[in-house]
């Protein structure tokens, strides 16, 4: 799979910007502030319809327009299709595939695959457990384009319940107020079914992934760290809620049930929902047996990118594996790599059918990638000759 054409209309810094591209490495080279991450970030939303740098979609849209469009022809297995979004701030967007509207925008989601190593990274094992888990959830619905409306139903319930709570708690609802009680809590029953039923469905999906996943962050940290081996790197999924052995859906919705149950008074008081996917955490880790410890607190900063690298490698791995090559995404990663692990990575990648480099100085990008180079200045993309 690889990009031929990106096009783009008042996304981020461009007005318009037409980029033919081609299958393997392609360099994009500029001074910050120039544009150069803009065009791999379009390339990106089209993959998952949010952006690994922003939350919200209306810093993507060019000061003064009110929309912006984002379109590629993606070359699969021979074929061409034209795939293209158009980003509404506030309103739905809309999504089309050969010029054909899509019904909803988010049937985009996975017919084109990335996986994005930037900067940010590093944030996955030092930073907070939402960004693990999103880790989880992005590499879910690019493997199972469905979940995306399962992970939006399951926010949606999440908001509601919350609102519900907080609402309770601000009237003054005593925090034994029995579920079939008067008032707001009558609801409250129907919520937890929701959040079960869905929250049920993530957790299941989540604990299947990190299992699947766990030999490939394994093998990739051998590959990237100094003298490791594959037993070093580790990862636990760690639910708010004890759950034994159980992984299938039903099992689970009934245990979130009597789990919300329980925890109905504190949930009360506090206001907040305290039982769910939403609370669950990705313990990464290094070192074997008695000698495994959290990678967050007590890795030093070498191990942690190690660590960070071994995860988007095996999650391309992962996706290669299911019979996919997804298109890589290089976003500045090299200026914060030593130069053994900028060669090692390199060396790891440079096979991919299409790799997008974006670096502020050539010499940044490793030989292993020399390919097609872009300079981006000036709001212009010019292809070196």
């Amino acid at each position: 799979m690889y990009v031929a054409h990106l096009t783009l209309v008042d996304f981020r810094s461009y007005a318009t910007a037409e980029v033919p591209l081609e299958p393997g490495a392609t360099a994009f080279i500029g001074r910050n502030g120039q544009g150069k991450t803009n065009l791999v970030e379009a390339v990106d939303y089209l993959s998952r319809l949010s952006s690994h740098r922003v939350a919200a979609d209306a810093p993507l849209v060019r000061a003064g327009a009110d929309r912006a469009l984002v379109r590629a022809a993606v070359v699969r297995d021979g074929r061409e299709a034209v795939l293209e979004v158009e980003i509404n701030p506030g309103r739905s967007n809309r999504a089309r595939v050969n010029r054909a509207d899509l019904p909803r925008a988010r049937e985009l989601v996975g017919l084109v695959r990335t996986v994005v190593f930037a900067p940010d990274d590093l944030a996955l094992v030092k930073g907070d457990p939402s960004g693990r888990r999103a880790f989880l959830d992005d590499l879910l619905v690019m493997r199972a384009p469905r979940l995306a409306g399962v992970r939006q139903d399951y926010e949606r319930v999440l908001k509601q319940r919350n609102s519900l709570l907080k609402s309770s708690r601000a009237g003054g609802h005593p925090p034994r107020t029995p579920r079939g009680g008067s008032g707001a809590l009558e609801t409250l029953g129907v919520w937890d079914a929701h959040l079960a039923r869905t929250g049920a469905e993530i957790l299941a999906e989540r604990l299947r992934l990190v299992a699947e996943l766990r030999p490939y962050v394994g093998n990739a940290y051998a590959t990237v760290a100094r003298g490791a081996s594959s037993d070093d790197a580790g990862l636990e999924y760690q639910p708010s809620l004890e759950i034994g052995d159980l992984t299938d859906r039903a099992s689970l919705t009934d245990r979130l049930l009597e789990e919300l149950e329980r925890r109905r008074p504190d949930e009360l008081d506090r206001g907040v929902s305290l039982v769910g996917p939403h609370r669950d955490e990705l313990v990464l880790t290094l070192g074997n047996g008695e000698h495994r410890l959290p990678v967050r607190g007590y890795a030093s900063h070498g191990e942690s990118w190690s660590f960070a690298l071994a995860l988007r490698l095996a999650s391309y791995d992962l996706v290669r594996a299911d019979g996919d090559d997804p298109i890589l995404i290089l976003d500045d990663v090299f200026a914060e790599l030593d130069a053994e692990r900028r060669a090692q990575l390199a060396e790891l990648v440079a096979g991919a059918e299409q790799v997008l480099v974006t670096a502020a100085v050539d010499a940044d990008v490793p030989e292993k990638l020399a390919g097609t180079r872009y300079v981006v200045a000036d709001g212009e993309v010019r292809r070196e000759s």
